[in-house]
């Protein structure tokens, strides 16, 4: 996999605005101890602006996202993660509107010195950061965002639909792939190390762009077929003109430093050294493994620990013993735990998941250590790695190719690209396997894991986004796929489908706007308590009509 160790332009970050936190679209993301973005150096802003973009993927997909696509719970401090307890206080775009001010500069310093390569990076970045606010929120400010330098009669921006960004950045990104389509030697003012993303490498940049396109051209299949089958169809069949990732050497992905809390892993003990840290809270759930286990699947090692100590059933009463680092209990330990608990045992010797919202998430598995956020000898712990601060397996994984060859293979399913369904398939797992270091499986794996229609292609792509689970969750709105069910602690007992509009930042600055976009949602019999249509179970646009997920 491509990545790059830039440690050589860590003063250039942290002198940089990356997060620095507004709550209005008409505020600036300037760091008052920093440099002005407006005078900083276009190089300097692609590595503050790449690095924000990747570290919001992580952010979503290893953090509540990976909760609710039932990749991990946490047994501590887990209601946003475990059971979905957001509200119009939580989820703020701020951020993501910080990194598009930031993009932006980039892209008007890049059109004033004629530099066509930072043009097309920077359509690029802001197209993946509006997707982003699509794809959580739905309506958004776009057209007539970041134009509040302009003076406030631009402090309180429209909201353009969802299908007209997706429709804006498809567009942004069939232009990117023009400015980045001429030979390397033609562009100018290239500063490979400040681009932690590609390196400078046009060429790849170009496929990313592409791919990306892939991606929306896919979101909007179910409501916009005839276009989604045109872009896909003139993408696919044209590899010269269109070229795409496709081998996990290409993958968008990002290292980290690893040198400070704000460069390295979310969950490294280095410098969250709590006992009841990030780490130890992370468990996966058990939907994920039980699926990794029946596909005998390699990645689940690279992922996960096994357990410490094994739980055994054994005949006879009263008995609660560790025999050669095996825990024997008889069947009257167990009914008094799931009497007092409500939650079942698991024997499983090497890989046990906590179930998705569980009330017992802490006590799980005859847990001793009944506090939250505490070593659990009878469940899974993240694998060690995820204990450093960077590594060779630590990354801000923005898009793949087996995520590309995934859609290539539901394509191909509607007659939308040539190959078949299989061929992409197998190629998406093939691309899954190497980025996590176990490409030698392939030949054995995927005779255990035959393609099998729709349902197949979504359960893979959902495996391999471990850690970028934001993705699935799109999928899984379009496609209803994987088949997941809350559990008996969840706040609603589907799944959740958007983020709130959040008051302060989205509603009480600019209501009329916001009112108006909240209108247009659909609630779902999910609403629950939520006063309005703002609510994470309402669809917008895009699910709309569709009768998906549910």
């Amino acid at each position: 996999m491509f990545t790059i160790k830039y440690r050589f332009i860590i003063i250039s970050i942290l002198i940089l605005t990356f997060g620095v936190s507004c709550h209005d679209l008409d505020e600036l993301n300037i760091n008052p101890n920093g440099v002005d973005p407006e005078t900083a150096d276009l190089n300097l802003l692609m590595a503050t602006i790449e690095t924000g973009v990747g570290q919001t993927v992580v952010g979503l997909g290893f953090g509540d996202i990976a909760g609710v696509m039932q990749h991990t719970q946490k047994d501590g401090w887990s209601g946003g993660h475990n059971d979905y307890d957001w509200d119009n206080q939580g989820g703020s775009w701020s951020g993501y509107y910080g990194i598009l001010r930031n993009n932006e500069e980039l892209y008007k310093k890049a059109v004033d010195g004629g530099y066509e390569f930072h043009q097309g990076v920077a359509l690029i970045m802001k197209s993946y950061t509006y997707g982003l606010i699509a794809d959580l929120w739905g309506d958004a400010p776009y057209s007539e965002a970041l134009l509040a330098e302009n003076g406030p009669e631009n402090f309180k921006p429209s909201f353009d639909s969802q299908k007209d960004i997706y429709l804006g950045i498809l567009a942004d990104l069939e232009s990117a792939n023009t400015l980045l389509s001429q030979n390397q030697s033609a562009y100018t003012n290239i500063n490979s190390s400040q681009d932690v993303l590609y390196h400078g490498d046009v060429s790849k940049w170009r496929k990313f762009a592409n791919s990306l396109a892939l991606r929306y051209y896919m979101r909007l299949s179910a409501k916009e077929p005839a276009t989604a089958e045109e872009g896909i169809k003139k993408i696919s069949s044209d590899p010269t003109k269109y070229p795409l990732i496709s081998s996990a050497s290409d993958d968008a992905a990002i290292s980290y430093i690893g040198n400070s809390p704000s460069d390295s892993w979310p969950s490294n003990t280095v410098f969250d050294t709590s006992p009841s840290g990030s780490y130890m809270r992370i468990k996966l759930c058990s939907t994920f493994v039980d699926v990794l286990e029946s596909l005998n699947d390699p990645r689940l090692g690279v992922w996960a620990n096994k357990i410490e100590i094994p739980l055994v059933l054994v005949p006879g009463t009263g008995i609660d013993q560790i025999v050669n680092g095996v825990r024997e209990i008889s069947q009257d330990i167990v009914d008094d735990y799931e009497t007092s608990w409500g939650v079942g045992v698991d024997y499983d010797p090497e890989y046990v998941g906590i179930p998705p919202s569980v009330f017992a998430a802490s006590q799980y598995n005859l847990n001793p250590n009944l506090d939250q956020g505490v070593f659990n000898p009878h469940a899974s712990q993240l694998n060690d790695i995820y204990k450093n601060t960077s590594g060779p397996l630590l990354l801000m994984r923005i898009m793949s190719a087996a995520e590309v060859n995934f859609i290539l293979s539901e394509a191909s399913l509607y007659g939308w690209a040539s190959g078949s369904p299989e061929e992409h398939y197998a190629a998406g797992i093939k691309q899954s396997l190497n980025a996590w270091g176990v490409g030698g499986a392939y030949n054995d794996y995927i005779t255990g894991a035959p393609y099998s229609g729709l349902e197949s292609i979504i359960q893979q792509k959902w495996i391999a986004s471990w850690s970028a689970a934001a993705e699935s969750w799109f999928d899984y709105r379009r496609t209803g796929l994987p088949d997941l069910q809350t559990g008996e602690s969840a706040k609603r007992t589907k799944l959740p489908l958007r983020f709130y509009y959040n008051f302060d930042s989205e509603i009480a600055l600019n209501t009329a706007n916001a009112d108006a976009a909240i209108e247009k949602l659909e609630e779902t019999p999910y609403k629950g308590s939520d006063v309005s249509k703002n609510s994470a179970w309402s669809k917008s646009w895009l699910l709309i009509g569709t009768g998906k997920p549910y």
